[in-house]
């Protein structure tokens, strides 16, 4: 019988919570050359897929549904902003960035990127797979 994969981390999922507002808080204090992509990227997500929970921990947003878990999480640096989507290894075709276990990541500097047909597809399909529990 083939052993279960480990966990890429020994840390805990954040707590959901049904409300914006700790996304909305965290989004405001990113760098503010970055603030637009957040923006853009934070609305690409809720318009896309419904039913959404949210938390912010370790500095990072995360979007999930009850059923699937944590699908995506954004983490804001000084000059990039990451959108990491935990089964994007399922995606067709998968983000370019990430190479080990299911998670596939896109590092964006503009927002024109953070725009792109790519990103919405990408963020629809995290709705359809399992994500981080």
């Amino acid at each position: 019988m083939a052993k279960a994969p480990k966990p890429n981390t020994a840390r805990k999922p954040p707590v959901p919570s049904d409300s914006h507002v700790a996304i909305a808080e965290w989004s405001r204090r990113v760098m503010p050359d970055l603030h637009p992509i957040v923006k853009r990227l934070d609305e690409l997500v809720c318009e896309t897929i419904p039913g959404l929970q949210y938390a912010v921990k370790w500095k990072r947003a995360y979007y999930g549904l009850p059923r699937l878990g944590w699908i995506i999480e954004m983490v804001a640096y000084d000059v990039s902003v990451n959108i990491v989507f935990f089964g994007g290894a399922e995606f067709n075709p998968p983000p370019p960035l990430g190479t080990t276990g299911r998670t596939r990541y896109v590092k964006l500097k503009t927002l024109e990127e953070a725009q792109g047909p790519e990103m919405r597809k990408w963020i629809a399909q995290a709705a359809h797979v399992p994500g981080w529990k």
